[in-house]
């Protein structure tokens, strides 16, 4: 069993790809082939087909069959009918305002089951960009941390010579040893990370297990985003959850009306044909015997007492219709709630990465002081590579703050329903 086991995770690993894409290829492919897009398809279809259903009883419809019996005596009635060689009978709703109601509903029901495929949309390209965000961010910070490591190494080893010399402290030796530890300790980490992002982001683009997509080196420009007025007053007139739940409000709506519609009369269209023969005794006991009968007229239903349902439903349906209500409103301050903070973390994105840069900026005029300074023999080789370390730490910041304001503006955009758009572009 064990053996099996390995066989199959050997199997598995075998066939697992490394895809390399950018962002927008990733988009692309996780707009048709996500599995959560995949299924809001399948709920939109089922929803048309619904629609389909409840239009039905106002399509015409036909059968044919027989009633061919032999008859001794009255011609008695076969299920209703009179006994005939060949039956055609249609039927159809003419107007009959519930159904009509219920279709209504049906329609509104598939425009908002296209509503919820444009919010899986969103919240697809969101999940595939902060992944890919994630992967990039981690593997830019892992090639720095390889350049901290091999500078690291190279100041162990020249204050392991000091040390050996007598002009360093054995402590200081230990120190450059804990140095390399940790940075051997992220980069294991780091790795680790890319390797669970790029599954992660195989997986939401829909790739079969154990598949992973690394982001391809790309300049990406920045995301662009509209003031923070702007941006409240376009979420608040296209944001996709105050869609759905004005679509949910207006089927809600039409429910009401269509259990209200049950004391309405229905009328329904009847056409009826039958070809009758003499063997079943029409002729013996009815005045004249016609072979081919014909029908055709309307039948109408007007309820006298329809019960008490239908207003118990209305009353469900009205306070379901509150809450909805409710629901739009919590949903508004939401957004506005949320768009404000999201500016406040864009704000402090900005700062930071100018506070990052200018730390780098800083840390690389060091390193170049330094390296004039050992070319004057005035600092050791071994500062100069710590002033490289010290470089790379700071590219690390640098990129953390970097993705941190990208996802920080992949936060307004996909609040404001732009998201997609813009990461097309």
């Amino acid at each position: 069993m064990k053996a099996l086991a390995v066989f199959f995770l050997f199997s598995l690993c075998a066939v697992a790809e490394v895809r390399t894409l950018t962002l927008r290829e990733a988009l692309d492919i996780a707009l048709k082939q996500s599995p959560d897009v995949v299924l809001a398809r399948l709920d939109q279809q089922r929803a048309r087909a619904q629609v389909t259903i409840v239009k039905d009883a106002f399509v015409p419809k036909v059968f044919a069959g027989s009633g061919a019996a032999y008859t001794n005596g009255f011609p008695m009635s076969i299920d209703g009918n009179a006994p005939a060689l060949v039956q055609a009978r249609t039927q159809m709703a003419i107007f009959d305002r519930p159904t009509s109601y219920r279709a209504a509903e049906a329609s509104e029901s598939a425009r908002g089951a296209e509503i919820d495929i444009g919010l899986r949309q969103d919240e697809v390209a969101y999940r595939v960009a902060s992944l890919f965000f994630d992967a990039d961010q981690a593997a830019r910070s892992l090639a720095a941390v390889g350049l901290q490591l091999a500078s690291l190494n190279r100041v162990r080893d020249l204050v392991a010579v000091r040390v050996n010399e007598g002009r360093e402290l054995p402590i200081e030796s230990s120190k450059a040893d804990l140095k390399v530890l940790q940075a051997q300790q992220r980069q294991a980490e780091l790795t680790d990370s890319i390797a669970d992002t790029e599954t992660s982001l195989a997986q939401v683009l829909g790739f079969d297990p154990g598949d992973r997509v690394q982001p391809a080196q790309e300049d990406r420009p920045a995301s662009k985003i509209d003031s923070e007025e702007a941006a409240i007053q376009q979420a608040l007139e296209s944001n996709r959850d105050i869609r759905r739940l004005e679509s949910n409000l207006q089927a809600k709506n039409l429910e009401v009306k269509s259990y209200k519609a049950e004391r309405l009369p229905k009328a329904n269209l009847i056409a009826q044909y039958s070809l009758l023969s003499k063997f079943n005794n029409y002729d013996k006991f009815f005045p004249r015997f016609q072979r081919n009968n014909f029908e055709l007229g309307m039948s109408f239903e007007i309820p006298i007492l329809t019960g008490r349902s239908a207003m118990a439903y209305v009353t469900q349906a009205q306070m379901d219709i509150d809450k909805i209500r409710t629901q739009i409103g919590q949903t508004r301050s939401r957004i506005t709630a949320d768009l404000q903070h999201a500016y406040r973390e864009v704000k402090r994105a900005e700062s930071a990465q100018k506070l990052a840069r200018t730390d780098l900026d800083l840390t690389r005029d060091q390193l170049s002081l330094d390296l004039s300074l050992y070319d004057e023999g005035k600092v050791t080789m071994a500062q100069v590579e710590a002033s490289r370390a010290a470089e790379q730490e700071k590219w690390i910041a640098y990129y953390d703050t970097q993705h941190a304001l990208e996802v920080a503006r992949l936060t307004v955009l996909r609040q404001t329903g732009t998201l997609v758009a813009s990461l097309r572009q």
